[in-house]
């Protein structure tokens, strides 16, 4: 008679915790994060709230790691074709259209309710609750943000940039409006829009000697 072998512990720890990542991005999307609870994520995801209470201490954090893990399979299937995920802007030797290339993708993120609504959440929650808000930067915004710092120093050894200019100060310019406009929502998301602040930062807008 064959020996039943004993269930994978770990392959049915990774499908809860998928389950309660699709449940916590599907939920606050329908309910927002107001509504969304335990409670609510464990009965979607098919498991018990002290499963989720194990691994995380608070809808919050649950709702980050999802977020993190929905950006991770974005990045890796963006990526697909190549050996790696994208970790750099490009660089095409032309700093202003490699911007906007990335600026536009991240309006096209903004765009799509499957990011749009957690990110609010969490933007929104890290304002409460300050040690979520510290890991929302750590993890999920400082490292998008270096990206941008590492593509203007690049284009700072290559001539392209005032060796005295401030890279993170500069990115600034570009990703603190858009940021501003997509929370207040106070205007429209375009490409048109992020094309003109990059145009902006990197050109300014005063006039020009003749």
């Amino acid at each position: 008679m064959a020996q039943k072998t004993a269930p994978d512990s770990t392959r049915r720890s990774e499908r809860s915790r998928r389950a309660i990542y699709d449940a916590a991005l599907a939920l606050v999307g329908e309910v927002g994060y107001a509504k969304l609870t335990i409670e609510a994520i464990a009965a979607r995801a098919g498991v018990g709230k002290q499963t989720i209470y194990r691994w995380w201490p608070s809808k919050g954090a649950v709702l980050l790691d999802a977020f993190l893990d929905l950006a991770q399979q974005a990045a890796e299937a963006a990526s697909e074709g190549h050996d790696t995920v994208q970790t750099e802007i490009p660089d095409s030797g032309d700093l202003e259209a490699d911007l906007k290339f990335v600026m536009r993708a991240t309006v096209d993120e903004f765009n799509d309710p499957k990011y749009d609504a957690p990110y609010r959440a969490l933007a929104a929650e890290g304002l409460l609750n300050p040690e979520l808000g510290q890991e929302f930067v750590e993890k999920l915004l400082e490292p998008q943000l270096q990206l941008f710092v590492d593509r203007v120093r690049r284009a700072q050894e290559a001539g392209q940039v005032q060796p005295d200019v401030d890279p993170r100060i500069a990115l600034e310019l570009w990703s603190s409006p858009l940021a501003q406009r997509w929370l207040m929502r106070s205007g429209a998301l375009t490409h048109d829009y992020v094309d003109k602040l990059v145009e902006y930062a990197l050109h300014g807008i005063a006039k020009r000697p003749a």
